[in-house]
């Protein structure tokens, strides 16, 4: 499964980065590509997208599914 999630508060490569920490560390499976520009990050094999929001926003992302 595909989920786009929108890091509003991703705005630099450092952030991209800490996002993909948190990601590794939620979902160690899954591949993440973070887009600073467009303040998202496409995560590719979560099952459970609601869950991986979850994750995000315990470190402290403003995270959102988008669509």
């Amino acid at each position: 499964m595909t989920s786009t999630i929108l890091i509003l508060n991703m705005t630099c490569g450092g952030c991209a980065k800490g996002v993909l920490a948190s990601v590794a560390a939620a979902a160690p499976a899954a591949r993440a590509e973070p887009d600073v520009a467009s303040r998202s990050v496409v995560v590719t094999g979560v099952a459970d997208p609601a869950g991986l929001v979850a994750a995000l926003r315990a470190d402290g992302w403003n995270a959102t599914l988008a669509g």
